[in-house]
């Protein structure tokens, strides 16, 4: 039983515009994927012919390999280009690596640490009680793992960086660690070598074994972290894949059923689909007659009356009845699959905040490397006796204080920072990119159902003619409708049930799809229905038909009551805007967001929404295909676009938007494509969401400054030019300590974002 007037052909229509969609915005990546198939590049991998997983790296598509690992241009870790139904999630191996390398470079950085920083918060018993050589001894064998072993991708990955002279924030990780570590060596091995000034009254000179742990334990805590933002991106294509259903049944030429793997459907088989069942495949139905949810292909929650020739699509969940359908769509073909490829194409083209340090770092490093080199060779050429053992400690000092630890943390310690607080306030947060992607958004983009509405109807008014009331309508209108599961007719029930109306049980029940039904309760004929039943029935609707338009045009569903032929009154039911909706989106106006509501539902009820909320713009009856071909030609206008939805058929356009907010009441398909998930699922979220944005970037930005104003001005020092006019030469140990202190900055400027107010 439905009275909204349903689109029950919209389906098939749609997958013929998916299609050619998908076509068009994935035009460069197809063109792409062709030259590298047929040799396309240095970097490109993978023999022609190929069909296991591929792995590429979002910022250099031209990366392509048959094994994970990291780009040999920017030193990201590679994601997997495509993702199926049997992927194992959870096997991420470079993310178990790290992790590994994380805790055993802890365990040994912490000890380490307190070994050697402990003289200077005046507890010196401990190196007291092992003596100053022993203690070197100890560093080294503690220090040496943590650098060599926990911090040995970092030396491939800068290894790399220099042998493509693609300099980025690994080239001075590995440059750093890599001096500190070399240089206390040869400090423990060889101190005789250094000059007087360098050496205590027992000849030690000072190591930076710790340094160097600490920087290598830092970063990887970081890449940690950018690993298991990575990971859940292919999450969202993984649910939708898990939405299918796995078998169905097919009917043979001799009548018999068999039960047969998704994967063997052909199109033209006979496929019976039984009451509760997953429709396997786009299909028609060829007998039968049941209601059908397609709320993850429509995103609305009314079910759809499905009648002989009508089309059904795969993975939509079948009511009460039996269907036999023939299947017109199979395997890549169905609706489904063509959403998760859109998912995909999305996911696949966005870039990392970790641009920003990386391109500082490939400005920076040859910087360094060159003021380094010059600094050895100025202090072994003019420098005083022993001149290369000064040129040594300059360079070493040099390459030190420019190693970037604040610029790896820049970025995920604002991040970490602002997660937790964005929780606190009900906004999770996916990733960096889509805090830098929201902070430049200007347009808003709104689904109607779940996200301005709670996606629940309810009854909202009973208008009863004369010689009735209220209780009485209410009590034929929720008689008829007990045994239905319709949300309409739940809607109608659950009113009755609150307001104390006593039901009986109908007899006779009959639905008439697209209009209503009809049944006998005590003994008496009632109809329930829109205007079309009651034109059928042959009634005079008279000023009924005034009042239940008005009412449709404030978004209502109107359904007319009909007692022994005669109408005796009307029920109506709506999708109750939010409480939080009207003011959310006054301050979402205020804080310069143009909005747009994109829905699947009529464009009657669209408008008075849009009418009743200020909204600026409406798309009405769309299909899930449209909202992101939408999205794209907004983004092809230059606006920035973010998308706020709740439904699985909102998941392409999501992933499609600059940004994707999901209500976090919604589907999980919807939560794992969005960049930010609201947990109350309310649009104040939304405004919480862009001051936390706001305050975040800003945040990371000051971080870039402070990881690069204490190495950037202490690299000319460290170098030694304040040497000949005042006699300072730092000492690595101070470099090492400006580095820290780089650091500690970062991490206590991004803690402030736990206190900001949103």
């Amino acid at each position: 039983m439905t009275p909204h007037d349903h689109k029950q052909d919209g389906c098939c229509d749609g997958k013929k515009n998916m299609t050619s969609h998908n076509q068009d915005p994935a035009k460069k990546d197809e063109d792409h994927s062709k030259k590298v198939r047929n040799g396309g590049g240095k970097y490109d991998k993978v023999p022609k012919g190929f069909s296991g997983i591929i792995y590429t790296c979002s910022m250099h598509p031209e990366v392509r390999q048959m094994e994970p690992g990291s780009c040999p241009i920017c030193g990201m870790g590679l994601e997997a280009e495509t993702t199926t139904e049997g992927d194992d999630e959870g096997t991420n191996l470079e993310l178990i690596d790290f992790t590994h390398r994380f805790w055993i470079g802890a365990v040994l950085t912490i000890p380490l640490l307190i070994l050697s920083m402990s003289p200077y918060v005046g507890l010196t018993a401990i190196r007291e009680f092992f003596g100053e050589r022993i203690t070197l001894w100890i560093e080294f064998a503690m220090g040496t793992p943590v650098i060599l072993w926990s911090g040995w991708p970092f030396f491939v990955r800068g290894f790399n960086s220099f042998r493509t002279m693609n300099l980025n924030m690994f080239s001075l990780i590995s440059m750093g660690t890599g001096a500190a570590y070399i240089f206390s060596v040869i400090a423990v091995l060889m101190p005789d070598i250094f000059p007087d000034g360098f050496r205590d009254k027992g000849g030690n000179v000072g190591v930076y074994f710790e340094a160097a742990a600490v920087i290598v334990t830092l970063v990887l805590l970081g890449q940690i972290m950018e690993l298991r933002a990575r990971e859940r991106t292919g999450s969202a294509i993984k649910a939708l894949l898990d939405m299918a259903a796995k078998t169905a049944h097919v009917i043979r030429e001799d009548g018999k059923e068999e039960e047969i793997l998704l994967e063997d459907v052909q199109v033209g088989d006979k496929l019976r689909v039984r009451p509760g069942d997953k429709v396997p495949v786009d299909g028609k139905i060829l007998d039968g007659r049941s209601s059908v949810d397609e709320s993850m292909i429509s995103g609305e929650p009314m079910p759809v009356e499905k009648v002989t020739e009508d089309s059904v699509t795969g993975a939509t969940i079948n009511g009460t009845g039996s269907l036999i359908i023939v299947a017109t769509r199979v395997g890549a073909d169905t609706t489904l699959s063509q959403i998760v490829e859109m998912v995909a194409n999305a996911q696949r083209s966005r870039a990392p905040i970790q641009k920003y340090a990386d391109m500082v770092a490939g400005y920076f490093v040859p910087v360094v490397i060159i003021v380094a080199i010059f600094s050895f060779i100025g202090w072994a050429i003019w420098g005083p006796a022993p001149a290369l053992s000064y040129g040594l400690i300059s360079a070493v000092a040099v390459l030190i204080i420019a190693c970037p630890c604040a610029l790896g943390l820049a970025t995920p310690m604002s991040i970490m920072t602002a997660t937790g607080r964005g929780a606190q306030a009900g906004v999770l947060i996916k990733n960096a990119e889509a805090l830098e992607r929201f902070e430049k958004v200007d347009t808003l983009i709104v689904d109607k159902t779940g996200t301005l509405t709670e996606g629940k109807p309810k009854l909202v008014a009973v208008l009863p003619e004369e010689g009735h009331d209220e209780a009485e309508i209410l009590r034929l209108a929720a008689s008829l409708e007990r045994g239905s599961e319709h949300p309409l007719a739940e809607a109608i029930v659950n009113a009755a049930e609150e307001r104390g109306v006593e039901m009986v049980n109908a007899t006779g029940f009959e639905a008439i799809t697209g209009k209503g039904v009809k049944g006998v309760v005590d003994g008496h004929a009632v109809a329930l229905g829109n205007a079309k039943l009651i034109s059928d029935m042959g009634l005079d609707s008279g000023a009924l038909i005034e009042i239940a338009n008005t009412r449709r045009d404030e978004g209502e569903t109107v359904m007319f009551v009909v007692l022994d032929n005669v109408i005796a009154g009307l029920v109506c039911v709506a999708d109750p805007v939010k409480e939080t909706t009207p003011a959310a989106l006054k301050a979402l106006h205020a804080l310069g967001f143009r909005i747009i509501m994109v829905t699947g539902d009529n464009e009657r009820t669209a408008k008075a929404v849009a009418r009743r909320l200020g909204i600026d713009e409406i798309r009405a009856d769309v299909l899930p295909e449209d909202k992101a071909r939408i999205i794209k030609e907004l983004q092809e206008k230059g606006l920035k676009v973010a998308m706020a939805g709740d439904g699985v058929n909102d998941a392409p356009a999501l992933a499609q938007a600059d940004v994707g907010i999901a209500m976090g009441t919604g589907a999980d398909v919807a939560i794992e494509s969005a960049g930010f998930t609201l947990i109350k699922g309310n649009l104040d979220g939304i405004v919480r969401a862009r001051r936390l944005v706001c305050a975040t970037m800003s945040n990371i930005r000051q971080n870039l400054f402070f990881a690069l104003v204490y190495n950037a001005s202490g690299v000319p020092v460290a170098a030694g030019i304040l040497f000949p006019f005042f006699g300072i030469l730092i000492n690595p140990m101070f470099a090492a300590f400006a580095m820290s202190a780089s650091s500690i900055s970062v991490v206590l400027n991004a803690l402030r974002l736990q206190r900001v107010k949103i």
